[in-house]
């Protein structure tokens, strides 16, 4: 009968510290044990499995046994098992491994997967999931200690976060095709107050950002704006005529390529924010997180181009 519970490691390392070195004296000394210790782990591991292991043959060297032999393919594996764990185990304490998730505000969705891609080339075993929000929900998964790291436009001021700049995030007003002030250069104030603007939901850094600069030029005047709650179906309300889009310019680039929206001149604009790299203030980074961090940090903002 075999008792396995009672199988160590330091029984299964007497064997094979024996076969190697071919004598008890020599396997003690490999093991930095006394003679009668390996001695002892072997009896043991013989009795635990319940079969000999090693025998002394006729000329008086040790010689393994089949069953002997079973249990050494089997230390090997154990052995080649603990290495890998033990590289796994160091490549997650230098942050070499892991898994990270990334809170990105849904504007920078146009470019984030650019930095998922630069990720797995040049960090191939870390494994970066997106979780994709607007500003209130990202704001509160750092809140809440679901996400370690964000990318965003304006740092919140709740929670206290730690904000690296990663590149420049220009904001442009952009119209259908054909629209009157497409190419004109000398919009004046009040004829582009008569336009209706597709706005982002409330608390939104465009909507914000989109109300100072309206209020800015229109010096109080009330303007008409419709709330929309995603980029995308602005961005075709806006190519269906509906109105101007106020919106970051990196979230309309394929659209201004194709020439089914235009980017809108007026003086002030473009208006050049940037995109930050968000922690909690305060709060020690898993080591992944922090190899991911500086990572996207060194690549000073090659992704925020499609041509990237």
């Amino acid at each position: 009968m075999i008792h396995e519970n009672a199988i160590t490691l330091k029984q299964l390392r007497a064997l094979a510290a024996i076969v190697k070195a071919g004598t008890l004296t020599a396997a003690a000394e490999a093991l930095n044990v006394t003679t009668p210790a390996v001695s002892t782990q072997l009896r043991a591991l013989e009795a635990n499995i319940g079969v000999s292991l090693l025998h002394r043959g006729p000329d008086g060297k040790t010689v393994v046994t089949q069953s002997g032999k079973v249990v050494l393919a089997t230390v090997r594996q154990v052995e080649n098992s603990l290495t890998s764990c033990y590289n796994n185990i160091n490549a997650l304490r230098a942050g070499k491994a892991g898994h990270l998730l990334l809170g990105v505000v849904s504007t920078a969705k146009y470019f984030a997967p650019r930095i998922v891609k630069a990720a797995k080339d040049g960090l191939p075993n870390v494994e970066v999931s997106m979780f994709v929000g607007n500003r209130s929900e990202i704001i509160q998964a750092l809140a809440d200690k679901k996400i370690n790291l964000a990318i965003m436009g304006r740092p919140p001021r709740n929670p206290p976060v730690e904000a690296e700049v990663l590149g420049d995030n220009p904001h442009i007003l952009v119209a259908a095709k054909g629209h009157r002030f497409s190419g004109k250069r000398d919009i004046l104030p009040e004829d582009l107050l008569d336009e209706t603007f597709l706005a982002r939901e409330r608390g939104s850094g465009t909507r914000i950002l989109m109300q100072r600069f309206l209020d800015r030029v229109g010096e109080g005047r009330e303007y008409r704006t419709m709330t929309i709650e995603s980029n995308e179906t602005i961005k075709q309300s806006a190519i269906a005529g509906l109105g101007l889009a106020f919106i970051s310019g990196q979230a309309v680039s394929a659209e201004l390529a194709s020439g089914r929206l235009v980017n809108i001149e007026f003086d002030g604009l473009p208006i050049v924010r940037h995109w930050f790299l968000i922690r909690r203030s305060g709060q020690d980074l898993p080591p992944v997180a922090r190899s991911f961090a500086d990572f996207l940090v060194g690549l000073e903002g090659c992704y925020l181009s499609d041509s990237a």
